[in-house]
């Protein structure tokens, strides 16, 4: 364990210790359901600003899945006890997406990038358990919206949640991400994304087009390409779809 963990563990622990005696033996008797809820799956993805590109961040989701259909996440900056509640995800499947307004369905982000390029993980599963998370997700939506940048390995953030929430989207071409993004994050966990990658080809014949896959292609100035599995629903995506 090294020392900053040490020092982290050690600040919750009086934290924790401080405010149980603010609150007193009354405190062990509230229900967090809800909370706890949020403990069905911990997954780690890559988010980008829809409005501004250059706004590119780690996200660490803590969900509940509500239904195979459905699943509700809180999003933080970190996955230590001084990480910051940044934003929020509802995800649903194709079928619950195919019953929102054209309008609506505007506000979601596809998956099967995230999937199938593996930039979304599910850190502390086992390999055949996170796959089988993937498999259950393929296909699905996200609406996701962000009410704090406190900033990424490369900017400082704002000490404080500021100014209007922001729609945040999905990478869905390969090189689309920041130079760095991907390799500071595998690094610090350890991932060897193209194995995971590989790891997932079976996938692809699951793999069904999707809406907003081109909504923000012809705004990154990098080049990018496609990758096997990820294919835009409509033939063509304008800047209108924004």
């Amino acid at each position: 364990m090294t020392k900053k963990l040490v020092q982290q563990r050690i600040s919750s622990i009086l934290l924790t210790g401080a405010l149980l005696a603010f609150a007193g033996p009354s405190m062990a008797a509230q229900d967090f359901a809800p909370v706890n809820a949020l403990k069905d799956i911990y997954l780690d993805g890559l988010h980008v600003q829809k409005g501004n590109l250059s706004h590119q961040m780690e996200a660490h989701h803590f969900c509940h899945i509500v239904s195979p259909d459905f699943t509700q996440c809180v999003i933080f900056d970190g996955d230590t006890a001084q990480a910051h509640l940044i934003g929020v995800e509802y995800m649903i499947s194709k079928k619950l997406f195919d019953t929102l307004s054209p309008k609506e369905q505007r506000y979601w982000h596809p998956h099967n990038y995230e999937i199938l390029s593996g930039e979304l993980i599910a850190p502390g599963l086992s390999s055949a358990a996170e796959h089988k998370a993937m498999a259950g997700k393929i296909n699905s939506y996200g609406k996701t919206f962000q009410l704090w940048n406190t900033g990424n390995f490369e900017h400082k953030g704002d000490k404080l949640p500021l100014d209007n929430p922001e729609l945040m989207w999905s990478f869905n071409r390969e090189g689309e991400e920041a130079p760095g993004l991907v390799e500071n994050r595998d690094k610090r966990l350890g991932i060897d994304i193209e194995k995971v990658r590989r790891s997932r080809q079976d996938l692809l014949p699951l793999a069904k087009p999707q809406a907003g896959v081109n909504v923000l292609t012809d705004y990154f100035t990098s080049p990018t390409k496609p990758i096997p599995g990820v294919t835009s629903k409509w033939l063509h995506e304008s800047k209108s779809a924004q």
